[in-house]
């Protein structure tokens, strides 16, 4: 029997192919979690024009800040030596430092004054400001264009590097120095890159911004209370929610609110640097209620003790020397107090401001000029002096001033103020004090002054 005679067999079904998986489509927008869904957020109030209202704010308050910050660095005249230099690696940012000037007296009181009081009062339009553009920090997709792009690394820069300098700003003003680094080179730093993203930003968002502030009226919004608050046209942003809830706020609460919290904070924080009777009032200052006693009576930064000085250092075998480098350089000079004393005497009323953005009124200190000394020392027209104190240790303990702070008539090394001797924690036997002149520069239980030509 041949093949073809058997029946043929029945042929076997092909192996089964496992089914793939379901590829689950992307997830439209609405289909995606909690705060990266647009009607997640609900407020009725949120839109461009009441971001665009505190943007403006910010826009007027933010350039006063850098400016007065960028002041602050020059005034500890860093390009006279390293020991004033906080950011030798600066470079090109460096590149407006001047010779800080010593008139008006009040110039270093002013700067700080507004530079920190401004910075703590724009708090809480910076965090209303924050709260307004929430949802576009959860936008999706993150990048549509390059513009696109570009607009959200400004952003990033904008609102890490704001939120850095108010920080570190405010840590700063309260002495609680928990930075990874010194606080100057990381403040000065942050400066530029945050104002880097806030140029580009501005540049971006300016043309938006103006036509937002145009489309609604200050005067009605004010004028409006919560319960005929309507949401903005939901053609007028991303910012405006799909599916608003009832408004438990108006705008004028919302600007009112934020309004409230600045002037509180400024009326916490402004008698630092004011003074007077206000001073009591500035609770969240850290030296507002610190104080001498008698002559003394105002403001203490470092006391003797937090500076390692001890009362016997400061006795009978206390000793100034004056030195002189470079040409016609002589032997030192070693003078005591008594000798000190002996010499001309002059007075200057001048205040001591810090960069923490507190300052003491004016004071009556009695002393001997810088200039005087510079001449006792050899230096008939010196180039700067480095000043040393007789503190133990820290960055604080020496400065150097410039040819203009020893020349100027005000400046002194001062024996008294207020018609009495020096208290120790004031600087006793000795202190320079010199006119618009950073507080930490206003060297207290000097022992040394080397002038340079």
């Amino acid at each position: 029997m041949t093949d073809a005679g058997k029946a043929a067999p029945s042929a076997s079904p092909p192996p089964r192919r496992r089914d793939a998986s379901p590829v689950r489509p992307l997830a439209r927008l609405e289909e995606l979690p909690g705060p990266f869904r647009r009607s997640f957020w609900r407020s009725p109030v949120r839109g461009p024009w009441l971001t665009s209202v505190f943007g403006l704010i910010l826009l007027v308050g933010i350039p006063v800040l850098f400016v007065t910050g960028l002041l602050s660095y020059a005034a500890y005249n860093p390009d006279l030596s390293p020991i004033n230099d906080q950011t030798p690696g600066k470079g090109l940012l460096g590149f407006y430092l001047f010779s800080w000037p010593t008139h008006p007296v009040w110039l270093y009181r002013l700067n700080q004054g507004v530079h920190v009081t401004l910075g703590v009062v724009l708090v809480p339009i910076l965090l209303a400001k924050l709260w307004s553009v929430l949802p576009k920090l959860f936008e999706l997709p993150p990048v549509r264009s390059a513009a696109h792009a570009l607009e959200r690394l400004s952003l990033f820069l904008l609102v890490g590097g704001v939120v850095f300098e108010f920080v570190t700003g405010i840590l700063n003003i309260q002495q609680w120095y928990v930075f990874p680094g010194s606080f100057y080179r990381l403040h000065f730093y942050g400066a530029w890159v945050f104002v880097a993203g806030f140029v580009v930003h501005v540049g971006l968002k300016a043309p938006r911004m103006v036509r937002a502030l145009r489309s609604r009226s200050l005067r009605q919004e004010l004028r409006t209370d919560t319960a005929h608050t309507k949401p903005e046209p939901s053609g007028d942003g991303d910012l405006v929610s799909p599916a608003p809830a009832a408004p438990t706020i108006s705008r004028r609460g919302v600007l009112a609110f934020a309004g409230g919290g600045s002037l509180l904070l400024l009326a916490l924080s402004v008698g630092q640097s004011l003074g007077g009777p206000l001073r009591r009032t500035a609770l969240l200052a850290p030296h507002g209620q610190e104080v001498g006693e008698g002559s003394g009576d105002f403001q203490i930064n470092v006391t003797a003790a937090q500076a390692g000085v001890r009362a016997a250092e400061t006795g009978a075998s206390w000793r100034l020397v004056l030195s002189h480098t470079g040409p016609g350089g002589g032997a030192p000079v070693s003078l005591s107090r008594t000798q000190l004393l002996a010499m001309a005497q002059h007075t200057a009323h001048l205040p001591i401001a810090c960069v923490e953005g507190w300052s003491t009124g004016n004071q009556a200190w009695t002393g001997v000029r810088l200039r005087d000394l510079a001449r006792l020392a050899g230096a008939a027209q010196p180039a700067n002096v480095l000043v040393e104190s007789l503190e133990g240790g820290g960055t604080d303990r020496r400065a150097v001033l410039s040819a203009g702070q020893i020349m100027d008539l005000d400046s002194l090394l001062a024996l008294r103020v207020n018609g009495a001797d020096l208290s120790l924690d004031h600087g006793y036997p000795a202190r320079v004090i010199v006119p618009a002149c950073p507080g930490v520069h206003n060297t207290k239980w000097v022992t040394r002054l080397t002038f340079r030509s």
